[in-house]
């Protein structure tokens, strides 16, 4: 069974991450097919739009943390090289040339946050709770940082990077993380709505006006590849993060707490 699971049903591409006895977290394995699935997207004939998706109760929980705690095995060259495939994955999703449509459930955390912020438009449930955890394991959310920051207003993603607050739906819509914030029922609703508006418009003006959007945009995110690769490679291989993760794994606090 793939861990991302893709279809096109009725002119839309529907992209599924399909890891649900792991909330969803994203490894190599996902990453790479992540990618693949976003890049395939220009090939795609009588398509118009994309649906991104989690199965089972939660949208993502991010990174594995098993994964990360395995890198700090590999050089610093390796890491960046493994951080710079992630940095690729949110591009290549913030690249897409047709409209990406986010469904977010359950939690959002720590990278998952990243694919909320490539969507072109984001509808979470009103229960959703999001983090950017990475500084309560010692790391940073340095990959994700371009994209959430392009999309996010600036002081609301400085509070809770800087201090891992878990927040809620509502303040996630305030934040201009998503669009909409809205009952389960509700938001099945909307997404149908947004879907059919899509496919009744002209696909190659929808693609041109995408492009556009994204040229005119003055954040520019691809330039930030090489100093925020590199700042998650160290913070993977430092002693606090190795810490954090252990701590995260033992069911132990950190040492920065005290104990």
């Amino acid at each position: 069974m793939s861990v991302v699971r893709t279809e096109v049903i009725d002119n839309i591409f529907y992209i599924s991450l399909n890891k649900p006895n792991k909330k969803n977290a994203f490894d190599p394995e996902m990453i790479e097919l992540l990618t693949q699935a976003f890049l395939s997207v220009g090939q795609l004939k009588n398509v118009a739009g994309v649906y991104l998706s989690g199965a089972g109760d939660c949208f993502c929980a991010g990174a594995d943390l098993g994964w990360m705690k395995s890198m700090v095995n590999y050089s610093l060259e390796e890491n960046i090289q493994d951080s710079e495939k992630l940095f690729d994955m949110f591009l290549a999703g913030l690249h897409c040339p047709l409209p990406v449509v986010g469904y977010f459930h359950g939690y959002v955390m720590g990278g998952a946050t990243g694919l909320a912020a490539i969507c072109d438009i984001g509808i979470s449930e009103e229960n959703t709770k999001y983090c950017f955890s990475e500084v309560k394991l010692g790391l940073a959310p340095a990959v994700i940082s371009p994209f959430v920051m392009a999309k996010m207003k600036a002081n609301f993603a400085q509070e809770y990077m800087l201090t891992a607050k878990l927040f809620g739906s509502q303040e996630a819509l305030g934040s201009g993380l998503v669009n909409y914030s809205e009952s389960q029922q509700n938001c099945e609703q909307i997404i149908d709505k947004i879907l059919n508006r899509l496919l009744k418009n002209g696909p190659e003006a929808v693609k041109e006006t995408k492009k556009l959007l994204r040229e005119v945009n003055p954040s520019q995110v691809a330039s930030f590849k090489k100093i925020t690769t590199k700042v998650i490679a160290e913070r993977r291989v430092s002693q606090e993060g190795q810490e954090g993760l252990s701590a995260f794994f033992s069911k132990t606090k950190p040492n920065w707490l005290g104990v």
